[in-house]
């Protein structure tokens, strides 16, 4: 259940007891990624560029749900939502504002990144935009990209990645995202030219909604993290479906960060032991489901405690499918484009 306090003289409700609107059926969200966390009032400027123009003036039928700013990793995580006919210019005047203000020549964060804008999911939300058309969007919005910010580079994960269909998590092997200082030198862009010290590169894309639940463990430990990281990625066997993981040093202890991809089909039935049913929606006519919450966090706990190790807690980025569009068509009827400044509190 979602529940919202009163902001601005405004009681939001629970979208979910409403009928969904028509807007509602058009949406699609970008789960921004930027490298920089520790300058909020840069990281907002960028939020502000996906909803104003250069004018100042509102962009309609877009709004910015949430930013997530992590100072250890010196990462944000920006939720922009708009129509599938708004959303190139959203996230393009993001994107470009970023590159403007954010050099990753000098990385400062614990969290791997190759771009200062490092990452553009494009993610449908409404029954009436397919994952393709977002796709089409995603390639649009790369290909602009590397126009409009000379020197920008892009590589396309996901949907957008046709006909291969490439994975996030493949890709980045690939561009060798995961090592501690990749050699940009070696890496070939999809879109642009060879990656410049100041932006890097971009991964841009298009998939169902990914989800993003970190369980902190109580231990400095990296080599007892990554144990617990491989046990319930999606590829070991008896692993979660949809989960694509890594365990970072975080605050001075372990992060089990997750990458919560939605999965087709009807959700799995859960015995007791793991807890709360997975959420369920529907795109395109299709089914897809996602691993809830509490049982990335059970497992981890579980399996953490196996190593006589605690666990500090459990943080979500940004929201679930359902809230997200739930809070975007209230955010749009209400006409409240900076929801992030809000002084709203979410339930779950």
């Amino acid at each position: 259940m979602l529940l919202l306090q009163p902001m601005s003289g405004f009681l939001l409700v629970c979208r979910r007891a409403m009928a969904p609107s028509a807007l509602g059926k058009h949406l699609v969200a970008c789960l921004l990624n930027v490298s920089e966390a520790r300058r909020k009032d840069l990281v907002e400027t960028v939020a502000r560029a996906a909803i104003f123009d250069c004018q100042g003036v509102r962009r309609e039928g877009t709004t910015v749900l949430n930013i997530f700013n992590d100072h250890d990793y010196n990462r944000s995580v920006i939720t922009i939502v708009a129509t599938i006919d708004t959303i190139r210019e959203s996230v393009l005047s993001a994107c470009e504002r970023a590159c403007g203000l954010i050099d990753v020549s000098a990385p400062a964060g614990s969290h791997p990144c190759m771009g200062a804008v490092d990452l553009v999911p494009l993610y449908p939300l409404g029954e009436e935009v397919g994952v393709e058309r977002c796709a089409k969007e995603a390639r649009a919005v790369a290909e602009s990209l590397t126009r409009r910010v000379t020197g920008t580079s892009v590589f396309l994960f996901g949907w957008a990645d046709a006909p291969q269909n490439r994975g996030l998590a493949q890709r980045r092997r690939e561009m060798g995202w995961f090592r501690r200082s990749a050699d940009m030198a070696a890496v070939r862009p999809d879109l642009g030219p060879s990656p410049q010290t100041r932006y890097g590169i971009t991964g841009v894309g298009s998939s169902p909604y990914v989800m993003n639940c970190n369980v902190t463990i109580d231990t400095q430990d990296l080599a007892l993290g990554r144990a617990v990281a491989a046990a319930i990625r999606e590829s070991t066997p008896g692993g979660i479906p949809g989960v694509q993981v890594l365990a970072l040093p975080h605050e001075g202890a372990v992060e089990i960060a997750c990458n919560v991809e939605s999965v087709r089909g009807s959700p799995p039935c859960p015995s007791g032991a793991e807890g709360d049913p997975w959420p369920s929606f529907c795109l395109g006519g299709q089914p897809y489901c996602h691993a809830p919450a509490s049982l990335i966090t059970s497992r981890v706990s579980e399996l953490a405690a196996q190593r006589g190790v605690g666990t500090r807690g459990t943080a979500l980025v940004g929201f679930t499918p359902r809230e997200c569009r739930d809070l975007a068509e209230t955010a749009l009827a209400l006409g409240v484009a900076e929801f992030w400044k809000e002084p709203h509190r979410i339930r779950m």
